[in-house]
């Protein structure tokens, strides 16, 4: 008998194919295409297929965050809808699936066809507390267990209304109990980890420094019986074998298809799996499923209106042209970003991030389709009380995103891209002035650093504003925590903005230049 497995991963709410940036853009990945090869998939498989959704499909695009916070009944109804028509046979919760709160992440599940399992999130009573812990599924007489875990920083960095009750555990120490657990009752154990890899696969070498947020290397190292190991988060594309396990992660917004095959023989009356082979099938090339595109085009069109919203206009320019001359070079967009954090939280320091390479800065007029592909997190703003010794950790945190390359010349640091692109963690601060000495070493790159005119001292207390993600010290950032902050505001960034603008509907592009970026 052969055994397909079939992922997805990281859809983030991407049904249609396109980032929002232009409208009526085709771009080579979306749910969309997904329900293409899904389909096609299934058709030429040589025995049972088992669908899998690896978690972090309710939060990320326009589209999400219109479903969960613009339209008036607030109800993930027509996202899941469009979930639905791939046929999940088990879905796993990402990290991203709390952004909007229990309630909302409820009515999803409700709403959903695929079974949630989930064996590390628990309740109060130590029990699974969002769908199961596993789920059996017997296909032609093959039992196969599909058993599912998220990532346990979720509760690191989520806001902590929104897992009021819930606990996270290691994704290790859960399937050190299940997976033999597991074994009793199926003939395969198919593992769907919410996580990514901690440690460079062909080496061994750690490549991450966040402890626990990622532990696939050593679920496979630890862990005997895993037969199939599903993984997301990193938003990589990997298929492989480690430690002889088959292993897939379909990179993200459904732009591939993680596909693992097991080939099983029967001996003495139990299946065994005998060769294994993980690949990824690519959705670029797959045309539009038209059931999919048909059901939700009134959405679409809805999403659509609400982007094009014009919100204010622009005295000079707030584009950005070039993304790593704007990590440089202060730019017109980030101080205005800045100017909103400060205005709306009543303090005069502030942090920024130029999140991705996709968002150009803001079109004149701006638009909400501007605000979105820019801004594409949920997060509000909090207000921490620091010290000026805790301001420059968190400056010499943010100077780690730079190196000299080969050259001599300024340069991204390969850890900001990879296992995973994480250009969101190198923050811009404005209301003090800086220069980051890239020559200098780590830890010791921050130099003039002045607050109204006055070098600032290790004991000085400051009020810095920034998303709430990093004030809990999301990021590597260890310098923030919870027990810092001392004011907040929920609204999402996205819709603060929108509110500044409808008070300040003429907006001067300019920009002071307060920190260098040198060699």
């Amino acid at each position: 008998m052969e055994l397909t497995i079939l992922s997805t991963s990281d859809i983030h709410g991407y049904v249609f194919p396109t980032n929002y940036v232009k409208q009526g853009s085709l771009l080579p990945f979306g749910l969309a295409r997904v329900a293409t090869i899904m389909k096609e998939e299934r058709q030429k498989a040589n025995g049972p297929v088992i669908t899998i959704d690896d978690g972090d499909f309710l939060e990320g695009s326009p589209l999400a965050y219109y479903v969960a916070q613009v339209q008036p009944v607030h109800n993930p109804q027509w996202l899941m809808d469009a979930y639905n028509q791939i046929g999940y046979d088990c879905g796993v919760l990402g990290n991203h699936e709390f952004n909007y709160g229990k309630h909302y992440l409820k009515l999803a599940i409700n709403e959903s066809d695929r079974h949630f399992v989930n064996a590390n999130v628990l309740n109060a009573d130590g029990q699974a507390a969002l769908g199961q812990p596993f789920r059996i599924i017997n296909r032609n007489g093959l039992k196969v267990a599909i058993l599912g875990l998220t990532t346990q920083t979720v509760a690191q960095w989520e806001r902590q209304d929104n897992i009021e009750g819930l606990h996270f555990q290691s994704a290790v120490e859960t399937a050190r109990y299940f997976v033999p657990f597991l074994h009793q009752l199926a003939d395969v154990v198919v593992v769907a980890y919410h996580g990514g890899f901690e440690r460079d696969l062909n080496t061994g070498k750690p490549t991450e420094k966040n402890p626990g947020e990622n532990e696939a290397y050593q679920l496979l190292k630890d862990i005997k019986g895993i037969d199939a190991l599903i993984t997301g988060h990193q938003h990589r594309h990997i298929a492989a074998k480690v430690f002889g396990t088959p292993v897939t992660q379909p990179g993200f917004r459904g732009d591939a298809i993680g596909k693992i095959t097991l080939q099983i023989e029967k001996k003495d009356d139990r299946f065994v799996v005998e060769d294994s082979q993980a690949e990824l099938v690519y959705t670029k090339e797959a045309p539009l499923n038209k059931a999919i595109m048909e059901s939700t085009a009134s959405l679409d069109r809805e999403v659509d209106s609400w982007l094009e919203q014009p919100l204010g206009k622009i005295d000079g320019s707030l584009t950005v042209t070039d993304p790593f001359q704007a990590r440089i070079t202060e730019s017109a967009y980030i101080e205005f970003i800045q100017r909103v954090q400060m205005a709306t939280m009543g303090v005069d320091i502030s942090a920024t991030a130029l999140f991705n390479n996709e968002g150009a800065g803001f079109e004149n007029p701006i638009t909400m389709r501007n605000i979105m592909t820019n801004y594409v997190y949920p997060d509000g703003l909090a207000v921490v009380q620091v010290t000026g010794k805790e301001l420059k950790e968190a400056l010499e945190r943010s100077a780690r995103y730079f190196v000299l390359d080969n050259d001599g010349e300024i340069a991204v640091n390969p850890s900001f891209v990879f296992p995973k692109h994480r250009q969101y963690n190198y923050d811009m601060y404005e209301g003090v002035n800086y220069e980051i000495r890239v020559s200098e070493p780590v830890g010791n790159r921050i130099q003039n650093l002045t607050y109204h005119d006055q070098p600032v001292k290790d004991d000085e207390p400051l009020k810095i504003v920034l998303n709430y993600y990093r004030a809990g010290g999301g990021g590597h950032y260890d310098m923030f925590s919870e027990d810092k902050i001392i004011a907040e505001n929920k609204t999402s960034m996205s819709q603060i903005i929108a509110d500044y603008l409808r008070e300040h509907p003429l907006i001067k592009a300019d920009v002071n230049h307060n920190f260098k970026v040198i060699k």
